[in-house]
């Protein structure tokens, strides 16, 4: 076995010519069985075991600077760069990240989650070591879909102008997440059919230099190209053909399905179902929601950014909603931006993204969405501590992003009922932008340990969020506790906690509102209270515990915010993190005493 023996690059170059095809086997069947036991993006790293291992035999990291994209490739780089035991020793399964971590290892030169990014990168790094008068090879790997972005475009742009070396790998399978979407994908078609002879060339238009390669799993084609391409003096595009999912029947037939999976059955390909308690799936309730609408409803549009999934909307609820359904693949920013058109033209734009790419279009939901008064509705995803724990996806800043947005109303439903009720009043409504932070189901049993917790969540669900008003569940003294979203359960675990523990009967609340506050209901809770506590799942810095706090300031009551620092907690485990936080049930009672003593 080669693998096992793999150190560094430098042992890729030690090995006779004929062994990388067994080298690349190895990888295939590492990433295969890892992937099976703790899950992973399958189909992506598939795709690109033999470009890796063609980049680390040719070039010399990490003097030369190989940059991936958005890192969905990056298992294969991982394995030959030392880290070949966290995908061959199951006990080393979870050691090391799934995306780019310099803290990892010199190889991996940025930390790296999101995409569009590895041209930009590749220029900023040519220029500086032309700058100090150095000379090194700079590979920037970037698949298709993320040409999609605006940044990819940019870096492009930029490329062109460069008087030093730049190799940029395209790495084409013909896929995004999904399928491609845009007019820059048919040439990208034109250019496979043709070998690469196109006359239309959206890279040498740029006026980029370029190669094409149609063998992309070839080992032994992509070293010879690239040795050809090493210490080149100028910019060139080297674009090659690969197959998502390759050598893993399943991911080939479906890539879609298979681009990120939990753990699965290798022989059959079958995915391990979720154990413990069935939570409420949030993409499928959206979905089977939206399209008896848009039957009804011609003027109704659902909007993603590349991944269809979150909203439920398969292969076939999209062929079914034809135009009403738009992908406009890795593009956040040209997606607030269409939506923000389509509501001021008189349609019902549906835009669902996760949060943690939401934070891309910043400046269009201010400057666009916002500042026009687009009644669009923006639903948000999987922004949760509870939510993707890898430091490059985290999605629990989106309250302190979205709540100083002027005239967007953010609302926080605790439960599937009050999460369509919100959306159905938000696709009637024509007065303002509105974001919907749909619950995360892995939440949804945050402080369910109280008997009674889970049947605490608002029964009399409101049909109307015209105007900021909030909604006290209990009816108590003393210590009245807000509790935002998901995290009313926690709120509700608390007051029984208080109770059980102190006699204190808490006044329980919903407050809905994320970015505006029921300034009645807040004074009387000041007149009537001696604390008030906070419970938000996002970051306290900025938050929405902040806001509260500001407003009650002059007020004759005590408040206590609940929430997480700012930072970057990496992999995570989300119950460890609220602990270290304060966010225990038991911690949060223990300080409330203190407070009111």
């Amino acid at each position: 076995m080669y693998l096992s023996h793999i150190t560094s690059p430098a042992d890729i170059k030690s090995l006779d010519r004929s062994a990388l095809p067994q080298l690349c086997d190895e990888i295939r069947q590492a990433v295969i069985t890892s992937s099976a036991a703790v899950g992973g993006h399958v189909a992506p790293n598939l795709g690109a075991i033999e470009l890796t291992v063609a980049l680390h035999r040719v070039f010399d990291s990490p003097r030369d600077k190989i940059v991936f994209d958005v890192s969905h490739q990056i298992y294969a780089h991982k394995a030959l760069t030392g880290r070949a035991f966290s995908f061959i020793d199951p006990a080393h399964y979870n050691e090391v990240s799934g995306f780019s971590n310099p803290v990892e290892s010199e190889h991996d030169l940025f930390a790296m989650g999101h995409t569009s990014t590895s041209i930009s990168l590749g220029v900023g790094l040519a220029h500086a070591r032309d700058f100090a008068g150095d000379a090194y090879d700079v590979v920037a790997v970037i698949g298709d879909g993320s040409l999609s972005g605006g940044l990819a475009f940019e870096g492009l742009n930029n490329a062109a102008e460069l008087e030093g070396g730049l190799i940029i790998v395209v790495n084409d399978n013909d896929q995004s997440i999904a399928e491609n979407h845009g007019g820059l994908y048919r040439n990208l078609a034109e250019l496979r059919a043709s070998q690469g002879s196109a006359p239309n060339n959206y890279f040498r238009a740029l006026g980029l230099d370029y190669r094409y390669l149609e063998q992309g799993n070839d080992v032994f084609a992509l070293v010879d190209v690239l040795d050809e391409l090493r210490g080149c003096d100028h910019p060139v595009v080297l674009h090659v053909h690969t197959v998502k999912g390759l050598g893993f029947a399943p991911a080939e037939h479906d890539p879609e399905a298979w681009h990120h999976v939990g753990p699965f059955d290798v022989q059959t390909g079958a995915k391990a179902g979720a154990h413990g308690a069935v939570a409420i799936d949030y993409a499928e309730l959206t979905a089977t929601h939206l399209m008896p609408r848009m039957e009804r409803d011609r003027s109704l549009v659902a909007i993603n950014a590349a991944t269809p999934y979150i909203m439920g909307f398969t292969p076939e609820r999209r062929d079914a909603a034809g135009s009403q359904f738009v992908d406009v693949g890795i593009a956040e920013e040209h997606a607030v931006t269409y939506a923000t058109a389509l509501a001021a033209a008189g349609a019902k734009p549906v835009l669902g993204l996760y949060g943690t790419f939401l934070q891309r279009a910043y400046d269009e939901l201010w400057h666009d969405l916002c500042l026009n008064a687009a009644p669009a509705t923006v639903l948000v995803y999987g922004s949760s501590v509870c939510g993707n724990t890898d430091q490059t996806h985290l999605g629990y800043f989106d309250i302190a992003m979205l709540g100083d947005m002027p005239g967007l109303r953010y609302l926080a439903p605790t439960c599937a009922d009050e999460y369509l009720a919100m959306l159905d009043w938000s696709l009637d409504q024509h007065d303002m932008p509105v974001a919907i932070r749909v619950p995360v189901a892995a939440a949804e049993a945050v402080g369910a340990d109280a008997a009674d917790a889970l049947a605490t969540a608002p029964c009399a669900v409101a049909t109307d969020y015209s105007q900021p008003s909030y909604q006290v569940v209990r009816e108590g003294s003393d210590v009245a506790i807000l509790a935002l979203g998901d995290f009313f359960r926690l709120g509700a675990a608390f007051a029984d906690e208080l109770e059980r523990r102190a006699g204190i009967h808490a006044t329980l609340i919903n407050p809905r509102f994320i970015n505006e506050l029921d300034r009645d209901l807040l004074e009387d809770l000041a007149r009537t209270h001696r604390l008030v506590v906070t419970l938000e799942d996002g970051v306290l810095e900025g938050g929405w515990g902040e806001k509260i706090a500001r407003f009650m300031g002059p007020l004759p009551v005590r408040v206590r915010c609940h929430g997480v620092h700012a930072g970057f907690p990496d992999r995570y485990d989300p119950d460890e993190l609220l602990a270290q936080n304060g966010m225990t049930v038991d911690t949060m009672v223990r300080d409330a005493l203190e407070l009111l003593a």
